[in-house]
């Protein structure tokens, strides 16, 4: 990540020294391996899903005005928008050209795709977010893009990795998928709950975000308090106290058990496809990583 221009160096040293749990090149590498073994190939799909995933995080926190990042301040805290999102530019450019780098057109075509994805998930949640009243089905087709696609694409580019066998390379896709699902059901729960999670509790209310423990509580409330909860989201989200009052209807509407059932569902059938492999460590590892996704703290 050395660059030639010092402003550059130091923002990387920051990012670095603040990387986060990198599971998405971990399910590259169980993906890989579950399927042979590991390649230098896999080493440049694992390196690549991290340098996309970091430049995503860095361009998200612009796009949120988030000042905080894995307990940390975020780059746009520190350095300015306009230095965040050139820095978010230079980490996609460095994980594209990586790919090129080692001839590697499978990974960079799996992995093109996911942020093209992603892109569209956030721009149709921020399009959902203008009414406030959106679908259970749509908030799954929002995160399948924003969040799933990567994991989706790390899980296949691991198999692509070392196979050129397109139906398995598509069955670990969508394996990431529902796992890319459940992870983030259960990120939407931890917004929720009351643990020290690395960033203030109750963003997604302040950023008007849809989410499923919401989408279902105002699904089961009455046309007057669905009016009252709606219009506390879009003009008093900023308001710590009436922040509490949309969390407090959430869990009393019995948002979260159903959220959680949702995580549950999409991870056990995540499980079902690992069971035509083996037993044996990677299959149970990749068990493992999933668990560790979908019951983490933070």
């Amino acid at each position: 990540m050395k660059s030639n221009v010092a402003l550059l160096d130091r923002v990387m040293y920051y990012i670095v020294q603040r990387k986060g749990k990198q599971v998405r090149p971990m399910f590259v590498l169980f993906s890989a391996k579950l399927h042979g073994g590991i390649t230098e190939n896999t080493y440049t799909a694992a390196s690549l899903i991290e340098l996309l995933h970091t430049a995503t995080l860095v361009h998200d926190d612009v796009v949120d005005d988030a000042l905080e990042r894995r307990g940390f301040f975020s780059v746009n805290a520190l350095w300015k928008n306009k230095i965040a999102v050139l820095v978010g530019d230079y980490l996609l450019a460095k994980g594209l050209l990586l790919s090129l780098d080692h001839q590697a057109h499978r990974l960079l075509k799996i992995t093109s795709n996911a942020v093209k994805e992603m892109s569209e998930g956030e721009l149709l949640q921020i399009e959902k977010a203008r009414r406030l009243d959106i679908r259970e089905e749509i908030y799954y087709d929002i995160i399948r893009k924003k969040t799933a696609s990567l994991i989706a694409s790390a899980c296949s580019a691991g198999a692509a990795s070392v196979s050129d066998d397109e139906a398995l390379i598509e069955d670990m896709r969508l394996f990431g998928e529902l796992i890319g699902i459940a992870f983030q059901i259960k990120d939407d729960l931890l917004d929720y709950g009351d643990d020290n999670i690395g960033k203030p509790r109750g963003i997604d209310i302040k950023e008007r975000k849809m989410t499923l423990p919401l989408i279902y509580a105002l699904s089961k409330s009455s046309g007057s308090e669905k009016r009252r909860i709606i219009n506390t989201v879009r003009n008093n989200n900023n308001d710590p106290k009436k922040i509490d009052e949309v969390i407090r209807f959430v869990k009393e509407s019995d948002g979260m058990n159903y959220a959680r059932q949702k995580m549950v569902k999409y991870r056990e059938q995540a499980f079902r496809m690992l069971e035509k492999y083996p037993d044996n460590p990677t299959s149970e590892a990749l068990r493992q990583l999933v668990l560790f996704t979908t019951e983490r703290k933070k």
